[in-house]
């Protein structure tokens, strides 16, 4: 485990092609940075095994708090908020005008300022380009049924699929807990009725025996992963999980020529709180295998948490937003991965259309079967 310590530095994404001057942008599925224009490639250079090995060890979470906070490794970048929905994102060098890639607002580029963040120290690169994620996106829009007939056209403004570096905590944790609860075993009794005959019956019937139990478990977690904004619906940014954290790499700006990042709305110690509610979840699993029987009730549960580490990174996706009847949507794609998740609008329209046309058909059937006579 590590505190920071270094200074802070500016963050200068503009890479520019030694060739012809253009911006430099990183090649997805490659370990290079492109020219647009030219085709010039130029590889990143591998970092040493050291370097690789410090950018995914964990820092002291408590540590941190006491002695590093506001006073560590920190990155300066440019960042714009978004008016509409409040996403604090980066811009690609030289743009003048853009729309916020989580609602579809026109940002408001004159108003960009520099944020001091934590900075990242790890991430995962592109894998999945431009044009494969617009293949899934169009593919997701056709599979679906009742929608807009004017939806369709996002497919084809393809400009609205944005490649953005998402930030999230992760979390390690010791945990203890102790709990207080009842285990409820089934057992079979044999009960007389008087069926609808008026016939005396016997039969078997389960029932529940409850007795009180206590108890504590342990649990180690690895890599509790949080998404750090709250731009993205919670429930759709941990559907795209899993994500191979095996393969991240230490954080280098070249990677991110090119793309938007999104600067963390969720500060280092509400994630924890929103890791506790993840742990809360295999924990509770667990005691309830630890207290047995056919039935578990829990009344009470303690935790304490103990060598909690974090690291801060930047994982990618794809994502286009877009508004339906003044209503935001939006359509994510893991950049590693290619799992698709999204939003969508019903046409109400076609749905009673389908509706009417279902009546109809049993109507005819039922007609024409002599069901049904005039």
């Amino acid at each position: 485990m590590e505190e920071f310590s270094e200074p802070k530095h500016r963050v200068n994404q503009q890479l520019s092609c030694t060739n012809c001057g253009a911006i430099l942008k990183f090649a997805p599925g490659t370990d290079a940075i492109a020219c647009p224009y030219c085709g010039v490639h130029n590889k990143i250079e591998q970092k040493p095994k050291e370097v690789i090995l410090e950018a995914i060890q964990e820092i002291d979470y408590l540590s941190f708090l006491k002695h590093n906070k506001g006073k560590g490794q920190k990155i300066e970048v440019a960042t714009v908020k978004c008016p509409g929905c409040g996403a604090v994102s980066t811009l690609k060098p030289n743009v003048t005008s853009d729309e916020c890639a989580f609602c579809g607002t026109s940002l408001i580029l004159d108003k960009q300022s520099i944020s001091s963040l934590i900075k990242p120290k790890a991430l995962l690169p592109f894998f999945i380009d431009h044009k494969k994620a617009v293949d899934l996106f169009k593919k997701w829009l056709n599979s679906l049924w009742f929608a807009p007939n004017n939806l369709s056209r996002i497919a084809r403004h393809t400009e609205a699929l944005k490649g953005m570096y998402i930030p999230y905590w992760t979390y390690d944790s010791n945990t203890y807990s102790t709990y207080t609860g009842e285990r409820g075993d089934n057992y079979t009794e044999t009960e007389t009725y008087t069926d609808s005959n008026g016939n005396r019956q016997t039969r078997a019937v389960i029932k529940t025996r409850w007795h009180y139990v206590s108890g504590s478990v342990y649990k180690n977690f690895d890599d509790v992963l949080v998404v750090a904004s709250n731009s993205l619906p919670r429930s759709y940014a941990q559907a795209l999980e899993p994500w191979d954290l095996e393969k991240l790499v230490p954080y280098d700006e070249q990677f991110l020529s090119g793309f938007q990042t999104e600067a963390y709305q969720i500060e280092l110690e509400q994630g924890f709180e929103y890791a506790k509610g993840i742990m809360d979840g295999a924990i509770r699993e667990a005691v309830r295998r630890k207290i047995g029987g056919d039935h578990q009730r829990i009344h009470s549960l303690n935790t304490e948490y103990d060598n909690i580490t974090f690291k801060h990174i930047l994982l990618p996706i794809w994502i286009s937003s877009y508004k339906y009847n003044d209503k935001v949507y939006r359509f994510l794609v893991n950049a590693r991965t290619g799992e698709v998740q999204g939003e969508r609008p019903y046409s109400w329209i076609k749905i009673t259309l389908a509706i009417l046309a279902a009546l109809a058909a049993i109507f005819a059937y039922l007609y024409f079967t002599g069901e049904i006579k005039f």
